[in-house]
C-alpha cells in the first residue's frame, strides 16, 4: 500500500517526516504542496486536511497531519529499530518531551525571528533573538554528558530538532557557541540515514530565500 505525503521540500517539519522515513527505510510517495502558490489553500486540500498543513500523511484510510505525530506513527507502524521512538513509559516520555520542547520553544524561536524576515522583508526583532538563544541553552544543557537528547540513542527526537537547528544554521545562527550542540549536529549529519538527501535538498532551497532576504 502507497503511504503519502503531502509536503514542502523546503519546510523544516517535513524535513523531519522524510528523515525518518530515511531512517526505518519506507519509501513515501511524495506529492509536493507549493505554499507560495497557495496550493494548502485549494479545496480540494482542504477537504482532505482541514488543518490546510504540511506535512500531510494519507496511509490509506488513515489521514494525519502534524510532523511530530506523523513521525511517530512511521516509526511504531512500519519501523524495526524501536530505539527510534522508545516502548518503555519512561523513554517514550522523554522522546515526547524533546519533541514538545522542539514545537513548542525551539522551532517556535526559530520561526518568529527568521521567518518574518526571510518571507515577508520584516527588520529582525531583537527580542526574538533572545528567546533564540534561550532555546538554544536549553537545548546545550539537555545534551550535557550524552549523545543524543534523549539519550544513548538515535530518535525521532534528534531527527525534529536537527532540522530545526539546521534550518537555524543556514539562516545564519551561530550554532557553533554552543559546544554541544555542535558537536551532536555533526553526529547527526553523520550518523542520519539519508540525511544529504533527506534535510540537504530542502536546506538549500532555504538558504537561497534566506540569501535572497539580505540583499
Amino acid at each position: 500500500m502507497s503511504v503519502d505525503l503531502y509536503y514542502t521540500p523546503m519546510s523544516s517539519p517535513c524535513r523531519a517526516v522524510l528523515l525518518t522515513a530515511e531512517a526505518i527505510g519506507i519509501t513515501l510517495n511524495l506529492i509536493e504542496i507549493n505554499l507560495f502558490e497557495g496550493e494548502h489553500l485549494k479545496p480540494e486540500f482542504e477537504q482532505l486536511n482541514p488543518q490546510k498543513t504540511v506535512p500531510f500523511l494519507v496511509d490509506g484510510d488513515y489521514k494525519l497531519s502534524e510532523s511530530r505525530a506523523i513521525m511517530s506513527y512511521l516509526v511504531d507502524q512500519y519501523g524495526k529499530n524501536i530505539r527510534l521512538n522508545p516502548q518503555t513509559p519512561a523513554g517514550r516520555a522523554l522522546v515526547n518531551h524533546r519533541l514538545h520542547f522542539d514545537i513548542g520553544t525551539l522551532y517556535r524561536g526559530m520561526k518568529n525571528y527568521y521567518y518574518p524576515v526571510v518571507f515577508r522583508g520584516a527588520n529582525y526583532n531583537p527580542e526574538y533573538y533572545k528567546v533564540l538563544e534561550g532555546a538554544f541553552d536549553v537545548l546545550n544543557k539537555f545534551l550535557n554528558g550524552q549523545d543524543y537528547v534523549a539519550g544513548r540513542n538515535l530518535t525521532i527526537a534528534d531527527l525534529a530538532l536537527a532540522a530545526t537547528v539546521s534550518t537555524s544554521e543556514v539562516f545564519g545562527f551561530e550554532v557553533e557557541k554552543y559546544v554541544n550542540v555542535a558537536k551532536w549536529m555533526e553526529r547527526i549529519k553523520s550518523s542520519a540515514p539519508g540525511y544529504r538527501k533527506a534535510n540537504g535538498e530542502g536546506l538549500e532551497i532555504m538558504k537561497k530565500l534566506a540569501d535572497n532576504a539580505k540583499k
